[in-house]
């Protein structure tokens, strides 16, 4: 295992919510953070980001039903995903950049969890 270790993935029916986590070990939370996801035949997107201060961003089709959040004392990033629909069925991924690095999504990201499978049905 890396620094990075997701969890709270599981099989859901549409409408249902997840709340998944992810564990910092050794590097530190202040730095920035994201969500990826790759669904079955598709590209890995990136789905949320915070940065250091608490600022999030999230794609069009997930804003208004998840929320990115950060826990500093327990070195934990969580994400809340309220109202699934099937589209959201994907493995997701934990990420962080180089501490002091710009919190955009387009450049390197040093660190990935494992991945939690989150499975939605209709």
């Amino acid at each position: 295992q890396g620094p990075l270790v997701e969890s709270g993935g599981g099989s859901v029916q549409a409408g249902g919510s997840l709340r998944l986590a992810c564990t910092v070990s050794g590097i530190g939370v202040g730095r920035c953070m994201a969500w990826f996801r790759q669904a079955p035949g598709r590209w890995r997107e990136a789905v949320t980001f915070i940065s250091p201060d608490g600022g999030a961003g999230y794609i069009d089709n997930v804003k208004g039903r998840f929320t990115v959040s950060k826990d500093n004392s327990m070195n934990t990033l969580y994400l809340q995903m309220n109202s699934l629909k099937p589209e959201d069925t994907g493995m997701y991924y934990c990420a962080a950049r180089p501490r002091g690095d710009a919190c955009t999504l387009s450049g390197p990201f040093a660190y990935w969890g494992q991945g939690t499978q989150v499975t939605v049905s209709s």
